[in-house]
């Protein structure tokens, strides 16, 4: 039996560079591994205006374009990704990794709550390119990396879409309704969350998780960075063996 393309998509202010690693083990085991930039987010791009449904058109095309359907891994906005994929497109099955909530699934944490009203200090930022900010990704996303490889990393990020943010954060004030997610076409689901993460944190997760049904697992020393934080061989392997359990597909 051939295994299924996987196709891992990257959350806000990132590219496919995020999986460089976390991809290694897929692929050693025979998957085909792709992990494109999201529209605008390669270097140079231009994301203003970017919406949710632009990416996950984007990726419902890849899908398309692939022998037999992939399982879809996305990080935390790419989660939201791919769960809108899955909800128009049929896929394999779904690991979302500390995935941004869909539309109707409120956060359950004051840090959600602030994330969500501060970026209206920049007046119309739905409008803007939203440039990532060193401090809240030391602080909320790389902070369990050493220094030189949060710098590294940072140095990689590329702006976000002020537009793709207010409809993942501020989904309630969303009159196009984005991000609503229905069933996910009834694919099979993986979600997992990290225990330290303040961006989705798990109990947010756990709703999103109930919402879409499937399998939740928790790594309680973690934070919001699974694909790449010490312990991101453990996430890749709990991803790995729930993907090896799927219904096989004829090589």
């Amino acid at each position: 039996m051939a295994p299924a393309p996987i196709i891992m998509i990257h959350g806000a202010f990132c590219g496919g560079w995020t999986f460089d690693t976390f991809r290694k083990p897929f692929e050693a085991a025979g998957h085909r591994v792709l992990a494109p930039d999201l529209p605008g987010h390669a270097p140079g791009g231009q994301v203003a205006g970017q919406s949710m449904s632009d990416y996950a058109a984007a990726i419902g095309k890849l899908v398309a374009e692939q022998d037999a359907p992939p399982v879809l891994i996305g990080h935390s906005m790419g989660g939201l990704v791919a769960q809108m994929v899955a909800d128009r497109t049929p896929v394999a099955g779904l690991v979302l990794m500390a995935p941004s909530s869909p539309w109707g699934v409120p956060g359950q944490s004051l840090e959600e709550g602030v994330s969500a009203v501060s970026l209206f200090a920049l007046g119309p930022y739905w409008l803007q390119a939203i440039a990532p900010d060193r401090a809240i990704t030391a602080q909320c996303s790389h902070d369990r990396l050493p220094a030189p490889a949060q710098n590294e990393l940072f140095a990689r990020m590329v702006s976000e879409s002020g537009r793709a943010l207010f409809e993942v954060l501020n989904w309630w004030l969303d009159p196009t309704m984005a991000t609503t997610v229905r069933a996910v076409g009834g694919a099979p689901v993986l979600t997992l969350a990290g225990g330290r993460d303040v961006i989705n944190p798990a109990p947010t997760v756990r709703k999103t998780a109930q919402r879409l049904g499937g399998d939740y697992q928790v790594f309680a020393e973690m934070s919001h960075w699974l694909p790449g934080e010490p312990g991101w061989d453990q996430v890749a392997q709990a991803a790995f063996d729930w993907i090896s359990a799927l219904p096989s597909r004829p090589a």
